[in-house]
């Protein structure tokens, strides 16, 4: 009893020698420490970890099983907690840094870019140290081991990420512009680094790497596309006013213009909104000045549509368009008959899920709804496809009908919109060449690792040229 007395009364003791020499060896005091494991939770937030690594539905924070649709298959969120049995507990801070900016873990395998390492390289040093610390601190072990990724051949041969690394990861570090302001600065690192908006809304060729030539001119993101944000007048944010773009990032919505659903309902309600108004403001100042990407289009995407006006002449007829039926019974109790909401829900014209290019956003709202919370608040509206939580399921064929009233009076009446599309989206949206290529069906699965490999040397070849240039 006595010895046991004597090792307790020293562990107190022997624990504080540790800590300073812990801390001593960052030239940390314990407040120091305080505050880099704070700035490691904003930095966190910005980069929007815990809305992939944490399951939805009160799942606990990073331990991972949120499953992440790609064109190539379902790729599952890793347990990101220190645990050292089901997370990242053992990994020194050269280790976090090699997962997060270059895409490598522990174990030496490569990570899928659905975890946007290709981003996430420009994360400076210090900022690393700091989500180090964070992860590793701040953040409550779990030992919750989440299914693993099974990807199908030969997607699931995680070395063949590579070859896709030499082509399109850039390791080059975030250098600010001497040209460019403090605040333009920090909004270019926010955009492209943390936040990594590049990723979503920049275009990808067909092996799946951004075209930078055309950045955040918008891409598809399967079932949902995430729109132009460059300022061009027509097809971006050139119309929107500064405060307007910051008070989309910051919550989500803007009478008359847009309302985030999907991806970007995620990341409104994991990061944005919680960023401080001075880097909401330079991400604002940022976007003014990239280059304008402009495309094929009669007017901004949300000036498109006016006021419906048919409701009494198609309850006159015998036999009523099939979409405004849909309309009637599933929409119009909330939208209103002419479209243009209320102080709870959207106008349906002026507003860019209508009036955009391509119809995907429009679709996938109706099919998944929209989920965000806000400021404590929740914003929803019940999804209608098959696996919807709503009592009006409604078909394919019925989706097609309800997409063509609303973009025909309210958006973008050039669009058509087939019960296929509705399909092909509902089930993750269309499949890139890569992923085509490696159809079984298509070709043999030695021929598969051939085709795909010859294209990427090619590729490659290419590179090199036009840097040798």
């Amino acid at each position: 009893m006595k010895a046991r007395k004597v090792r307790q009364s020293c562990l107190p003791f022997a624990l504080s020698i540790l800590m300073s020499a812990t801390f001593s060896a960052h030239a940390e005091s314990a407040d120091d420490a305080a505050t880099l494991i704070a700035k490691g939770k904003y930095l966190a937030i910005a980069a929007d970890c815990g809305a992939c690594h944490t399951a939805p539905n009160q799942g606990r924070e990073m331990s991972g099983g949120y499953i992440i649709s790609s064109p190539l298959g379902n790729i599952v969120a890793s347990n990101i907690t220190p645990s050292k049995t089901a997370g990242i507990g053992n990994y020194t801070e050269q280790d976090f840094a090699k997962a997060v900016r270059s895409g490598i873990n522990k174990q030496g395998q490569h990570l899928y870019p659905a975890m946007p390492y290709t981003s996430y390289a420009k994360i400076s040093d210090a900022d690393i140290h700091a989500l180090y610390a964070y992860f590793m601190h701040g953040v409550k072990a779990d030992d919750n081991v989440p299914p693993k990724t099974d990807l199908p051949f030969p997607f699931n041969i995680r070395s063949s990420m590579f070859f896709w690394n030499m082509l399109f990861a850039d390791d080059k570090p975030f250098i600010p512009a001497q040209d460019k302001s403090v605040q333009v600065n920090r909004g270019d690192y926010l955009v492209n680094a943390l936040a990594h908006c590049d990723t979503c809304h920049t275009p990808r060729n067909a092996l799946m790497g951004q075209n930078n030539d055309r950045a955040l001119s918008g891409g598809s993101l399967g079932s949902w596309y995430a729109p132009n944000i460059t300022p061009d007048n027509q097809a971006g944010i050139g119309n929107w006013s500064d405060a307007e773009i910051a008070q989309y990032l910051k919550t989500g919505h803007v009478a008359g213009k847009a309302q985030a659903a999907g991806p970007m309902a995620e990341a409104v309600e994991h990061s944005l909104q919680h960023l401080s108004d001075d880097d909401i403001n330079a991400m604002v100042a940022y976007l003014r000045q990239v280059p304008a990407v402009g495309q094929p289009t009669r007017q901004p995407r949300d000036r498109m549509g006016k006021p419906a006006s048919d409701e009494m002449a198609q309850r006159a007829l015998n036999h009523p368009d099939a979409g405004w039926q849909v309309y009637a019974s599933s929409c119009a109790n909330c939208h209103q008959a002419d479209g243009a909401g209320n102080q709870f829900y959207p106008s349906l014209f002026h507003n860019t899920a209508t009036g955009a290019p391509q119809a995907d956003n429009l679709i996938a709202t109706i099919v998944y709804g929209v989920h965000r919370q806000v400021n404590g608040k929740d914003v929803a509206m019940p999804g209608f496809g098959p696996d919807g939580l709503f009592t009006d399921r409604l078909t394919d064929r019925q989706i097609a009908d309800v997409s063509n009233y609303v973009l025909k009076n309210f958006g973008n009446a050039e669009l058509n919109v087939t019960p296929d599309q509705v399909k092909t989206l509902r089930e993750g949206g269309e499949r890139p060449l890569i992923a085509r290529l490696a159809q079984p069906a298509v070709w043999g699965g030695g021929a598969i690792v051939v085709i795909i490999l010859l294209v990427l040397l090619f590729a490659i070849t290419r590179r090199g040229k036009k840097h040798g240039a």
